[in-house]
């Protein structure tokens, strides 16, 4: 079968969002112009590789997808013996002249990051409507079958159709709070990359899909803010592991390895967005990143400047993984003992009990002070607890590099 080129496939990502838009504006039925626009970007995928671009090729894929939709709206009615639905029409009404250049893809990524889906569902949703990625794609990016991730998706456009949700940007009394929720989506899909070091392809179909929406609303700080943490945090994985896939800390980090191109962008565009208006909490993660993304060697951080930001972000959000980070932010400025007094704020807080990251931050504040036992320990226990085998791989290392360490120096003095 012929696979699209780069060029091709490229183009499809970018026109599928206007296509499935200009279907749903027309027609209505999310669920089956959906599955229409799936098809018509087949057929261009099989056909434009040889027989090249056509001209207008958004028109052709609305022209395609049109003519799918009304042959199943068509045998749907004709199946289920109803009256015609005023929303079928003949294939002549799809002609190009009939489209508009009325780009829907805003309110096409508020419809699939409705608060009546659940976030899997948000992100599936989002990533095939407006990302144009297919289900098998979908389902390896998030490593669950296929079958299970088709389930997930057809669940969600029937909960859409069965909540009767109106295919249009919400109105400005509810736009921000849909608007976070658009955001948090896009965020989970960039951070279920980053739980393996082979799911590259999900961090850059979130980043293609925050500079769509950068596009879409290039006044909004958060926005900018969000696009640039994503490439802030992009731009360090190709040092964050080594050989096998093993864990590297950013403090011991090759930042030869970083990409200087994404951070220049990441920078300036958090610098840009935070200097026309109060910065929202994504605005402060992307300076922080960007702080660290300045130091020419771990040694070189401007750590004040960081635990000044998360004192700041903290106020802004009630997030205790903020704190931890604080935690480490603070052992760094002022001493072990301070992160470790902030940690301790944390060990009544439900959403962290039995985190490993917890653990984690606590065995590596152990570490710093000196009380190798408990850092032991507390490594161990994060290792267990994660889900992670590179995490375990590397917690587990650490606690064996400081039992080697504490029997080199016992064999020391009893020489």
């Amino acid at each position: 079968m012929p696979q699209p080129d780069r060029r091709v496939e490229d183009l499809l990502r970018e026109l599928a969002p206007q296509v499935l838009g200009a279907l749903v504006r027309r027609y209505g039925h999310f669920d089956v112009a959906e599955d229409a626009v799936q098809e018509a970007l087949l057929a261009a995928a099989l056909q434009w590789p040889d027989g090249g671009v056509p001209e207008g090729p958004r028109s052709w894929l609305i022209r395609v997808a049109s003519r799918r939709m009304i042959d199943q709206l068509r045998s749907d009615q004709a199946r289920r013996s109803r009256e015609a639905d005023a929303a079928v029409r003949t294939p002549a009404d799809a002609s190009p002249s009939a489209d508009t250049d009325e780009d829907d893809s805003l309110a096409l990524l508020f419809l699939c990051c409705h608060p009546a889906l659940g976030a899997p569902a948000q992100a599936a949703l989002t990533l095939r409507a407006v990302g144009g990625l297919t289900t098998a794609e979908i389902a390896r990016a998030f490593l669950v079958p296929e079958p299970t991730m088709a389930q997930r998706i057809s669940r969600a456009k029937q909960r859409i159709k069965a909540s009767g949700i109106p295919f249009r940007p919400p109105p400005e009394p509810q736009r921000a709070g849909r608007l976070e929720v658009v955001l948090q989506v896009l965020y989970l899909i960039f951070n279920e990359s980053h739980l393996s070091a082979h799911r590259v392809e999900l961090s850059a179909e979130a980043i293609r899909l925050a500079r769509l929406l950068r596009r879409l609303l290039p006044e909004d700080g958060e926005v900018a803010g969000l696009l640039a943490l994503m490439l802030l945090t992009d731009a360090r994985r190709p040092a964050r592991t080594g050989p096998g896939g093993a864990m590297i800390p950013m403090a011991e980090q090759d930042r030869g390895r970083w990409d200087r191109a994404a951070i220049d962008e990441g920078i300036a565009t958090v610098t840009a967005a935070m200097a026309r208006r109060r910065p929202g909490p994504y605005q402060i993660q992307a300076a922080i990143a960007a702080v660290h993304a300045e130091a020419g060697r771990a040694e070189d951080t401007d750590w004040p400047q960081i635990l000044a930001l998360y004192v700041l972000l903290e106020r802004m959000t009630d997030n205790p993984v903020v704190t931890l980070n604080r935690a480490v932010a603070a052992a760094m400025v002022h001493g072990p003992a301070a992160g470790l007094a902030l940690l301790r704020r944390l060990d009544a807080d439900e959403r962290l009990a039995r985190h490993h990251r917890l653990d984690a931050v606590r065995a590596h504040l152990l570490e710093m002070a000196g009380e190798r036992e408990r850092a032991m320990t507390h490594y161990r226990a994060a290792a267990r607890r994660t889900t992670s085998i590179a995490e375990q791989r590397y917690l587990t290392a650490r606690a064996n590099r400081l039992l080697t360490r504490a029997v080199g120096e016992a064999v020391g003095d009893e020489a």
